[in-house]
């Protein structure tokens, strides 16, 4: 959550500075000095050469110019600002023990969490147990495997089922859903493990393609004309080759709506 924060940050001055620099383009060559005694003051254009005086006729050159030392300054404070945030996310990078890589399929420790989660009350179990339509399409892409011993679409899909496994909330993958004459497999049909109320997943992980995006918002219109409601009794997610899925964002997510 905390390098999450700090990436925040860092984007939001990023931006600000950006917003600077293009400003300060607009700004005449050269700076202001203010030099004087008392309550009299001078301003002068500093050049290569020597400063140049502005006289008082020509304030508005003197305003333009103390405002671009302004918005100099604010940039300059916006880069060391940068710098602190950035030595920060080394330093948390470099400390940072990721107990999430120990669920990796990939990982030796894998088998052994399975057993160690793996303690449902016996309500929850029931429901577990119970048969359910599963989504026949394209089976070779089941391939990775969750901590539950079931395989997945996707690494997104495995981050999000060893969340709510090792949290102990109980949920089927591509349980099958009936509107009428349409059927759906949403990602994750969950159990609430306080009101025992159903909830669903839909991770949506292409959407930098425009066809996806279509078929991804008609199907989130089709759900809330069902009263199957992102924020409410639904959660979304999303994901595109620059912008891949965060795993501290997905916790974050299961402790909001089922551990709270």
């Amino acid at each position: 959550m905390i390098r999450k924060q700090l990436e925040v940050m860092k984007n939001e001055l990023l931006a600000q500075s950006q917003i600077l620099e293009k400003k300060l383009l607009a700004y005449p060559e050269g700076n202001l000095l203010c030099a004087g005694n008392g309550n009299y003051v001078k301003w002068y254009k500093s050049s290569k050469s020597a400063p140049v005086y502005i006289p008082k006729k020509q304030r508005n050159i003197a305003e333009t110019l103390a405002a671009k030392k302004y918005y100099s300054l604010q940039l300059e404070e916006l880069s060391r600002e940068i710098a602190y945030l950035n030595n920060c996310l080394e330093c948390y990078n470099e400390h940072e023990i990721k107990s999430s890589t120990l669920l990796d399929e990939s990982s030796r420790y894998q088998e052994l969490l399975i057993s160690y989660f793996n303690h449902f009350p016996d309500e929850y179990q029931q429901w577990l147990n119970e048969e359910y339509e599963h989504n026949t399409a394209y089976p070779e892409y089941l391939i990775h495997k969750c901590l539950a011993g079931h395989k997945v679409r996707s690494k997104s899909e495995v981050i999000i089922a060893n969340a709510l496994f090792s949290s102990g909330i109980p949920y089927r993958y591509e349980c099958g859903l009936r509107f009428d004459d349409l059927q759906f497999f949403p990602d994750f049909t969950i159990l609430h493990p306080q009101t025992l109320k159903k909830f669903y997943w839909e991770h949506f992980g292409m959407m930098d393609r425009q066809e996806y995006c279509d078929k991804t918002f008609n199907k989130l219109k089709i759900y809330g004309s069902h009263g199957i409601i992102p924020s409410v009794n639904l959660i979304t997610t999303y994901e595109t080759q620059t912008h891949p899925i965060d795993s501290e964002n997905i916790q974050r997510l299961v402790q909001e709506y089922f551990l709270n």
